[in-house]
């Protein structure tokens, strides 16, 4: 049995209408709000880094899917492993424009930086401290250790991305019921998530997002970046997956593994919403001023819409939607609910990056949109040229029988 993807040349030109769409809008955006003051060349590279951020952390989790999975030893995601695969594969493509956006940010906008006001040290031209709390967080807020976090974890994920693709394609001309790459997954897939641990679950999001309000903290940071980061990442999956089943593709995959996805979904939507809910209530119940002043921002000021709309959008939705079990099996409204929580995890994301260094100066029009579909484009261009160079059918894997057989 064979199952080759080829790439319709609908979603071909989708892919570059979008792109080219997207590229359109960062040199409108370039000649629109450079030398038109700070506030709009804040706009324009906190677009870029918001999408390009969104996308890879998306992309990521497809490769934190496939790990959980093969420790789990779980025999559930094969009859559609080569989605996150073909995901996964394709880390180091939105890892590298997001090194680029962020070098630029950090070196190219020089001391008085309006989005990472750490770049000075909290220091003068003279040398003298200005911001002692900058000052303070000096040792590891700095552009030195900035870049070599950042390189280290596009790196390796873009490995490990890459290393699980192989590895499953390899397994097909191993010997018939041959288990070395599959134990050599398992042990890859320890490997990363101590790395993922170490990036995703902590640094990472504290210099690339957190460090945007160098003032503020939060320990639960990193676990409610990670919870958007992964249900928008399994709704990417999900989106692929009905998108090939209706192509004719994926013939193993049924509505148990449909099932599965949708449980996905609305399990982390609402893990999502314990951290957010953790984080909000903590800060609200001790009403310490440097730490209230971060939500008072969000909740009170210009951006209090968009910060309600996203508790609806990203909690109310998912868990009146998805909890009854016909609604995970339904392929219509598993993909609109995928559809919404990605506008959510956007939405929050930008929550997330944009009131630091915007203040009340907040905006999502054409340039946001416009540059949101670039990178989707990219996404559907590249995930379509990986999915098509390989059968789609993970032959000789030791659980393929199981994803057969399996039930919910």
């Amino acid at each position: 049995m064979t199952d080759r993807f080829e790439v319709p040349s609908g979603l071909k030109k989708t892919g570059l209408v979008l792109l080219a769409l997207g590229i359109i809008s960062v040199i409108a955006g370039a000649l629109c709000f450079f030398n038109k003051g700070e506030a709009e060349l804040t706009r324009f590279w906190m677009g870029l880094m918001q999408n390009s951020i969104f996308f890879l952390f998306m992309a990521v989790s497809s490769v934190f899917i496939q790990a959980a999975a093969a420790l789990a030893q779980g025999g559930w995601i094969v009859a559609y492993k080569r989605v996150p695969e073909a995901i996964g594969a394709n880390v180091w493509v939105f890892g590298a424009i997001v090194l680029v956006v962020l070098f630029s940010i950090v070196f190219g906008l020089g001391d008085h930086n309006p989005i990472y006001h750490w770049t000075n040290g909290g220091k003068d031209h003279d040398g003298n401290i200005v911001d002692e709390v900058i000052a303070g967080k000096s040792a590891f807020l700095n552009k030195g250790m900035f870049v070599g976090f950042s390189i280290a974890a596009v790196a390796l994920w873009s490995y490990f991305g890459i290393k699980f693709r192989n590895m499953s394609l390899a397994q097909e001309k191993a010997p018939k019921n041959s288990t070395k790459i599959y134990w050599a997954t398992i042990t890859v897939a320890g490997a990363f998530m101590v790395v993922y641990g170490l990036t995703m679950m902590s640094t990472t999001p504290w210099l690339w997002i957190m460090s945007i309000d160098p003032h503020w903290y939060s320990t639960l940071f990193s676990w409610h970046v990670f919870a958007g980061a992964f249900v928008s990442g399994m709704a990417m999956i999900l989106l692929w997956t009905v998108y090939l089943k209706n192509q004719g593709n994926l013939v193993l995959m049924n509505k148990e593994h449909l099932h599965d996805l949708g449980k996905f979904m609305f399990a982390f939507s609402i893990f999502w919403t314990y951290t957010w809910f953790a984080q909000y209530m903590l800060i609200w119940y001790g009403n310490i001023p440097e730490e209230t002043v971060y939500y008072n921002t969000r909740q009170n000021g210009a951006y209090s819409f968009p910060f309600y709309l996203n508790i609806v959008v990203n909690f109310v939705g998912p868990i009146l939607i998805l909890m009854s079990r016909p609604s995970k099996r339904n392929y219509f409204t598993v993909v609109f609910m995928a559809c919404i929580i990605i506008f959510g995890q956007w939405l929050n994301l930008y929550l997330l990056t944009y009131p630091g260094p915007t203040g009340n100066n907040w905006h999502i029009s054409w340039y946001e949109i416009g540059v949101f579909a670039g990178f989707a484009g990219l996404m559907i261009l590249r995930v379509s040229k990986t999915l098509a160079s390989a059968d789609l059918i993970p032959h000789n894997h030791i659980l393929l029988k199981e994803t057969v057989v399996h039930l919910s």
